[in-house]
């Protein structure tokens, strides 16, 4: 049977799919990281990953992996591992709301980092909606205050090397398949994870091999439903969806850990949210107008 729904429909499907499994992930990094530093934790969920990430390869067969585009892949992953190591560092150090809310800066960064490196137009209406983000972000970091901590800037790190990653993925799906750049990006984060994961080397034990290989296949199984959907969809409009994390981890962060989202961290949030979503709605409108508008280009005589 046919899916009849509208590639933006599936795309925006699929990003919350991965959306709910990057929650989980998140809390099994935390419990993780109660044993574990974070360069084993992102060694862990690259390796555990990449087995998750195998039947891909069964699936396609060797040609998988052929690819002409190997250094943008390297370039890519270099800077992924270290928004992974970022991200995670975030996570195991701040609460799960807050380093959620401040990831949420991501879409931001991707605004920018798509009028650098895919010169997209961006008006002044979203570029004011950039400001806001950036505004909400303050809040929820404080600087200045006694509550700052530099564990936040770690986050907002990780979310301006996931914007562009996000970027780069984009531009790598114009030309190799969803399944290639899941597994040769997960395939070359597990060596470059390793090395600095034996510099801090202890096995994990007991449940904590639990929490290591549910961050690994919720990781990859994430990635695996991101990377299609930003195949089908535009990055600044399915990006904001990932909001959907809050709630998720609020509640694990609470039940867990004991932890209460403060008012700042919940307004901060409000301000990205409202910020990102906007851009979301100013993209699905160009994106309307440009589909109404190319029958009309295409139907000009040649000059």
């Amino acid at each position: 049977m046919t899916d009849a729904r509208s590639p933006h429909t599936r795309a925006a499907l699929l990003m919350l799919g991965s959306t709910m499994f990057f929650a989980l992930m998140v809390v099994a990094i935390r419990l993780a990281s109660q044993t574990l530093h974070t360069f084993e934790i992102a060694f862990f969920r690259n390796f555990f990953g990449l087995l998750a990430a195998l039947p891909l390869l069964l699936r396609h067969g060797p040609g998988l992996l052929k690819t002409t585009q190997l250094p943008r892949y390297f370039i890519r992953c270099l800077i992924g591992v270290v928004s992974m190591f970022c991200g995670f560092w975030a996570i195991g150090n701040l609460p799960l709301a807050q380093a959620v809310s401040l990831s949420y800066s991501t879409p931001i960064f991707v605004t920018i980092a798509a009028v650098i490196f895919l010169h997209e137009q961006v008006r002044a209406r979203r570029w004011t909606a950039v400001v806001l983000g950036f505004i909400g972000v303050l809040v929820i970091v404080r600087p200045g205050t006694g509550d700052f901590s530099a564990a936040t800037l770690v986050a907002v790190t990780a979310a301006l090397l996931s914007g562009i990653v996000s970027i780069q993925i984009k531009q790598l799906s114009w030309t190799e398949p969803a399944d290639r750049i899941v597994l040769l990006t997960t395939a070359i984060w597990v060596p470059m994870s390793l090395v600095p994961a034996l510099l801090v080397w202890e096995w994990p034990q007991g449940i904590t091999w639990l929490w290591v290989v549910a961050a690994g296949v919720l990781g990859t199984s994430g990635h695996m439903l991101w990377t299609r959907a930003l195949k089908l969809g535009d990055v600044s409009a399915l990006t904001p969806i990932s909001f959907m994390q809050l709630p998720v981890v609020a509640v694990f962060g609470f039940v867990l850990f004991g932890e209460v989202v403060d008012r700042y961290t919940a307004l901060g949030a409000a301000i990205i949210f409202g910020a990102n979503s906007y851009i979301a709605y100013r993209e699905a409108v160009l994106s309307r107008r440009g589909a109404t508008e190319a029958p009309v280009e295409a139907a000009k005589p040649a000059e």
